[in-house]
């Protein structure tokens, strides 16, 4: 028996902040992408911003939700290289924590960093590195380092990329594990390098077997 789901993509999240204008300069110095920021007579305002790459985007604004403002937690960013998005953030006058990694189940959601260890994870393991920021109202996101998904995440079929600069980092990694392949082959010249490079970023982003 066949099971017709309908697609239910995640679109919105809702933030509680205390100033709309003080948290629209904030995202915007970041870079976000500003989608609208419509105002109404009611009193009602909507602003929403889309994280480079992302496929979901975040709203705020006046009357729009009864959440405590700075409440929001644990608002996860996927990012590709952990150390290069804390340094972009920081340059960008966002107050980033350092690069960590949970010495414990769950520390990367302790907000006073019990269980964290300094740095990123020691074998660079896909999901095991952090670092967080706050936006004006305290509303807390967390960055984590996925450069390869657990199988059955993406279908590799629908492999894509969100951005250049994820597709680089991605040709990037393929390039040392190529090195690697082609070291273990003798060192010669693999003439059929693109197709190697295709199937390891394809394998990688969903998550199966990596070629060799």
């Amino acid at each position: 028996m066949t099971s017709n789901q309908i697609d239910m993509k995640l679109e919105v999240v809702v933030i509680p902040v205390a100033d709309p204008g003080r948290a629209k300069t904030f995202y915007e110095r970041l870079g976000w992408r500003l989608d609208a920021d419509f105002a109404f007579d009611n009193g009602f305002r909507v602003v929403q911003f889309t994280p480079p790459g992302s496929g979901a985007s975040v709203q705020f604004g006046t009357k729009i939700t009864d959440a405590a403002p700075g409440s929001a937690r644990g608002l996860y960013l996927i990012v590709d290289d952990i150390q290069a998005a804390h340094d972009e953030l920081a340059g960008l006058g966002a107050e980033v924590s350092e690069v960590f990694h949970p010495g414990a189940p769950g520390a990367q959601f302790d907000r006073n960093g019990a269980g964290r260890l300094t740095g990123a994870d020691p074998e660079h393991s896909t999901y095991g590195s952090f670092a967080t920021f706050s936006d004006p109202d305290g509303n807390a996101w967390l960055l984590q380092e996925v450069t390869q998904r657990l199988p059955g995440r993406i279908e590799a079929t629908e492999t894509a990329f969100a951005s250049t600069a994820d597709l680089a980092h991605a040709l990037r990694r393929a390039s040392v594990a190529h090195g690697e392949h082609e070291a273990r082959d003798g060192g010669e010249y693999d003439e059929n390098w693109p197709d190697w490079y295709a199937a390891y970023m394809v394998a990688e982003r969903a998550g199966v077997e990596l070629p060799l």
